[in-house]
């Protein structure tokens, strides 16, 4: 091993280890952040198990859930969005590339206002709404549209051949059919369901809970594991389909599989917490442009650094809420266009190359 190599191996490990750092830095600092205005004492102390029944109740059952939302929602859209760009050769695929979170949100107005807030069951009667609400089945209903998308449109792909152009083009067209059937849901929704409906879409990880955390994890851990498995196939997806075979890869087999696992990832994430964009295009990039394309280095490092900035987005929502926390996805939008647009233009706008 030359000195150059041991260098960049000393230089990646450096930058894992500093973000596996500030993921626990900054989840430690959420602690502290909230409505309530809880002293950095009170805090500690409920953490403790010591403080007062309603302090212990925000901490244990409000804010950890949220950081634990943040810290695996964050790590399980950025390497989605790693593999999907590396899948499809383009820097400007996404989770939402196939659509996925377009039948998300289509599949949750379904149940708010077809079934619990709308014209089928409680009218315009929030009390009714209160009771019949399920969030349960709305994030079902969400994950199932999603799932279902994601069927669709690598089923498409497998009939017209899986190049990465035609599983684009497949995913906008699926995903303008549900913005449309989304649509048309909303138009004949009553105020009390297309309220709720609304504000499903906004990205809140105010409705994370232990249950939700855990599902979560166990989907987006097994599919970082599958994609640390899978590093050397998608190194060889870099160099080209034609070289790719050329070392026994089958590339339509991985394609498709990584992209499925990626699309359920995003699935249940979205289904649970709504709609939160660019951790899954700009973190990816940012990990490319440090650390290179090594996937056995970029599968890791895009989780910690999506969990990095959900972390900060969610610190940020809930220190301007002005005593509500600001939707995450929202946040998430603020800093992701402006740095993007610097990523695209920053290097006489070949930024996109990487």
């Amino acid at each position: 091993m030359n000195a150059k190599q041991t260098g960049n191996g000393k230089k990646r490990a450096a930058v894992l280890a500093g973000l596996v750092l500030a993921v626990l830095l900054l989840a430690f600092l959420c602690l502290f952040i909230g409505s309530s205005h809880m002293s950095a004492a009170e805090t500690l102390a409920a953490l403790a198990g010591r403080g007062s029944a309603a302090q212990n109740r925000i901490l244990w059952n409000i804010r950890i859930p949220r950081i634990l939302a943040a810290v695996i929602a964050g790590a399980g859209l950025s390497a989605a969005g790693l593999v999907m760009q590396t899948d499809l050769n383009n820097a400007m695929a996404s989770p939402s590339t196939l659509g996925v979170s377009n039948a998300a949100v289509f599949g949750a107005n379904l149940s708010i206002i077809a079934f619990a807030g709308g014209f089928l069951s409680t009218g315009n009667n929030l009390t009714n709404y209160t009771v019949g609400a399920n969030p349960y089945a709305t994030s079902l209903m969400a994950f199932l549209f999603s799932t279902l998308s994601i069927l669709l449109v690598l089923g498409l792909c497998r009939l017209r051949s899986f190049r990465p152009g035609v599983v684009v083009l497949a995913g906008i067209a699926l995903g303008s059919v549900w913005t449309a059937a989304t649509t048309i849901l909303q138009f004949y929704a009553t105020d009390v369901g297309l309220s709720a409906a609304v504000i499903w879409t906004f990205g809140d990880l105010g409705r994370a809970t232990y249950r939700t955390d855990l599902i979560m994890a166990a989907v987006v851990i097994c599919g970082i594991f599958v994609f640390s498995l899978m590093s050397w196939k998608l190194n060889a997806l870099l160099s080209g389909d034609a070289a790719a075979k050329s070392m026994g890869v089958n590339v339509d087999l991985v394609r498709f599989s990584s992209m499925l696992l990626a699309s359920v990832i995003t699935a249940v994430c979205v289904s649970y917490l709504g709609i939160i964009g660019f951790v899954g295009i700009i973190c990816p990039h940012v990990v490319k442009r440090i650390l290179g394309h090594d996937h056995r280095i970029s599968v890791p490092a895009s989780a910690l650094s999506g969990s990095v900035l959900l972390l900060l987005a969610d610190t940020l929502s809930r220190s301007l809420g002005n005593g509500s926390a600001l939707p995450v996805g929202a946040i998430t939008t603020f800093l992701g266009a402006p740095f993007f647009l610097t990523i695209i233009f920053g290097k006489r706008g070949g930024a996109l190359d990487d």
